[in-house]
């Protein structure tokens, strides 16, 4: 009996060591959209954010420049693609970029994450619900570099501008809702058999089997919703952040489809 006492006991010591972790190095190497320029993904255990709720939030971004510079250079687009709300393009990104991309680069650069190994760190995605791109494209990284996460997690999020990218991975289909930014994208990418998640302006008419995004009806979490994972439901969602007023409004003609 003792000694099952104490493995038990260095078992929760063990425990009680890894959960200091705050975050874990996912993938280090080349983008998929420019594999002459290489990215860091990082996961991070707690969040704050009042729209997702605590998920395990994941940042994609680019290794040789903070987010803010990699914005402004035009350096974002081995992250971010085609997305077209890219702040480079004077889009709409709702991402406050000097907030946690900016604190979660410097984290990583005063070395404090290690790099993932299932062995040691695997139980702090298990019970968990994964948001697969708080910032950048979870596209531009290999397919390979969330199967270990997502098969330990109870659920997860993910959205992609990056369908029409040569270098896509088609396999994204079944992880991401794909983002669309008219109702004529919607449909054509809803005829691929994808899931869509498109954003509006507040008079846009819904499509037939869209659904708006249950945060704006019922003020639900994204934690407690979990329809966006790439094979449930078409998404509508009306623009929203600081820069909203950016949003083309000839993107989204205010019409039935």
């Amino acid at each position: 009996m003792p000694r099952e006492s104490q493995t038990i006991e260095s078992y929760n010591l063990k425990k009680v060591k890894q959960k200091q972790f705050k975050g874990v190095v996912l993938y280090d190497g080349p983008s998929k959209l420019d594999r002459s320029k290489n990215v860091i993904v990082i996961a991070t255990f707690s969040s704050l954010n009042r729209k997702t709720g605590d998920m395990i939030q994941t940042w994609i971004l680019v290794k040789d420049h903070t987010p803010v510079e990699a914005s402004k250079i035009g350096a974002d687009e081995i992250i971010c693609g085609n997305c077209p709300h890219r702040v480079f393009n004077n889009g709409a990104c709702y991402v406050n970029l000097g907030q946690a991309p900016q604190q979660v680069y410097r984290s990583w650069k005063r070395g404090i994450y290690p790099a993932f190994k299932k062995s040691e760190h695997g139980y702090l995605f298990e019970g968990r619900q994964l948001r697969l791109g708080a910032y950048g494209d979870p596209a531009s990284v290999p397919f390979r570099v969330w199967k270990t996460p997502l098969s330990l997690a109870i659920g997860h999020t993910g959205y992609t501008h990056q369908v029409k990218h040569k270098n896509f991975d088609k396999r994204y289909l079944s992880i991401c809702q794909v983002s669309a930014d008219t109702p004529k994208q919607a449909i054509a990418f809803q005829e691929l058999g994808a899931k869509t998640f498109r954003v509006a302006l507040p008079k846009d008419k819904l499509l037939k089997g869209e659904k708006v995004c249950l945060s704006e009806t019922k003020g639900t979490q994204c934690a407690r919703c979990m329809l966006c994972n790439g094979t449930r439901q078409n998404i509508v969602i009306a623009v929203h952040g600081s820069r909203k007023k950016r949003f083309k409004s000839n993107l989204i003609p205010t019409r039935a489809a």
